[in-house]
């Protein structure tokens, strides 16, 4: 679901980044043009196959930490799981996870995974295999529904609408998205060419009865651009 405007090659020095899928070294700019479900199957085959040492490396991502660390624990959807890092952590932290991808090799990566840390802890987790393009949640039956960098098919609004559907009362909505292009120099970053959710996509699409606690372009720690976060309660 996401792409990349350029890659970096892995060096000893290489650290993967927020978003792992941007910077797959095995991804080529010819691939830009065929991100769809059999394409996304094969780069995760490969990079679980070439490179499994850059996801035991990965954390989970800092923008869920910071905003959902504070939560207080329950049902949580990870819309756009891939391998599984942010899931993973979520049902560390006590919550029960539906984490859908619709990559099986990722899904079947991060269902071992947490196989390994533990019963107690894989129990609290449901892997699903769908298309966020038009897979929809169970609505109003989250306490958290988390999407991020997920490059939008469609129309960002609606996709916003549609998972954003299936937050309860009182719960989080998060969303995050790379910008296309750097704010602050007006050059092209690694999503170019994508579309993913933006602020005011988002807010266009909450409307009223959402509390909207974050909706700001953050800069990117890693100096490579600004994302999108929007953090939501609906009321």
């Amino acid at each position: 679901m996401l792409t990349q405007h350029e890659t970096p090659r892995p060096t000893q020095a290489w650290q993967v980044p927020s978003n792992f899928a941007l910077a797959l070294p095995w991804y080529t700019d010819a691939m830009a043009d065929d991100f769809n479900r059999s394409s996304w199957e094969r780069r995760w085959s490969q990079v679980l196959r070439d490179h499994p040492e850059m996801l035991a490396e990965k954390p989970p991502n800092r923008m869920l930490v910071a905003e959902a660390g504070g939560l207080t624990p329950g049902r949580a959807l990870d819309a756009g799981c891939g391998h599984g890092a942010e899931t993973i952590w979520l049902a560390s932290q006590g919550w029960t996870v539906t984490a859908v991808d619709f990559s099986a090799a990722a899904l079947d990566h991060g269902r071992t995974t947490a196989a390994a840390l533990g019963r107690e802890l894989s129990d609290r987790i449901d892997w699903v295999e769908a298309d966020l393009d038009s897979w929809a949640p169970t609505p109003r039956a989250y306490d958290l529904v988390s999407c991020l960098y997920v490059h939008v098919a469609g129309d960002i609004p609606e996709t916003v609408a549609r998972l954003g559907s299936g937050v309860a009362p009182g719960g989080t909505l998060l969303m995050t998205g790379h910008l296309p292009v750097d704010p602050e120099t007006g050059e092209p970053t690694r999503a170019a060419g994508q579309t993913q959710v933006t602020v005011d996509g988002a807010l266009a699409a909450l409307g009223v009865g959402w509390q909207v606690e974050v909706a700001e372009e953050r800069r990117r720690e890693d100096g490579s651009g600004a994302d999108a976060v929007v953090h939501a309660v609906r009321l």
